[in-house]
């Protein structure tokens, strides 16, 4: 008869368990910021806008070899404009083209990354201008949009814009965004004539160009 030894008790295994000596962390983005040492927001049409500016980082550390973009809005939002590269500094340069009359909301943005979060700064309301030969008219009598003009009165004469058309004037450092009030001037070379309030507004003189747009 065939004796079988009994088998030996199973020897109990060690628990298995996860280490947490040497934890890993992921590191959650950096917030950004951007700044701006100088922003071109008055031109005329043609010519070429400057922006300027630096991207920071975690205590305001400079981030290199970025990309950041200038941006404009419109009717359908925010749209991008130019593109540029951060330097070793962080710093970028933008040199627009303007090539279209008219006003525009911009801003920069930087549209974040792996390792830092995006960040925006608007910059100002952008205009391209034209230049416009104007003069100035004072005394009283009826408008041909209707009132009567005096000293106070704020607007401009223009020969083809309906009336209460608003334009925007610039003349050295002033600026004045104005309704057509009337008809005028009627003198080769002379786009507008101011009201005697309009021409104090913008320190203009009696004859002479302005920067226009819509």
């Amino acid at each position: 008869m065939l004796v079988v030894p009994p088998i030996p008790p199973a020897t109990p295994l060690a628990p298995v368990g996860i280490s947490s000596s040497s934890p890993s962390t992921l590191l959650a983005p950096a917030q950004t910021g951007l700044s701006m040492s100088s922003a071109q927001l008055n031109v005329l049409e043609g010519s070429n806008a400057t922006f300027t500016g630096t991207l920071t980082g975690p205590r305001r550390s400079a981030l290199s070899r970025r990309v950041v973009v200038l941006q404009g809005l419109g009717r359908r939002g925010w749209h991008t404009l130019e593109r540029a590269r951060t330097n070793a500094k962080g710093r970028f340069q933008f040199t627009y083209a303007a090539r279209q009359l008219g006003s525009e909301l911009m801003r920069v943005r930087f549209n974040g990354d792996a390792f830092d979060l995006a960040s925006h700064r608007r910059i100002g309301v952008f205009n391209v201008y034209r230049l416009a030969g104007a003069s100035w008219y004072g005394g009283g009598g009826g408008l041909a949009c209707g009132g009567t003009l005096t000293s106070s009165t704020i607007g401009v004469a223009n020969k083809t814009l309906p009336c209460g058309t608003l334009v925007t004037l610039r003349y050295g450092s002033h600026t004045v965004r104005v309704p057509v009030v009337d008809r005028g001037p009627y003198v080769a070379g002379r786009e507008f004539d101011l009201t005697e309030a309009t021409k104090q507004a913008l320190g203009f003189g009696d004859t002479g160009q302005v920067w226009s747009t819509r």
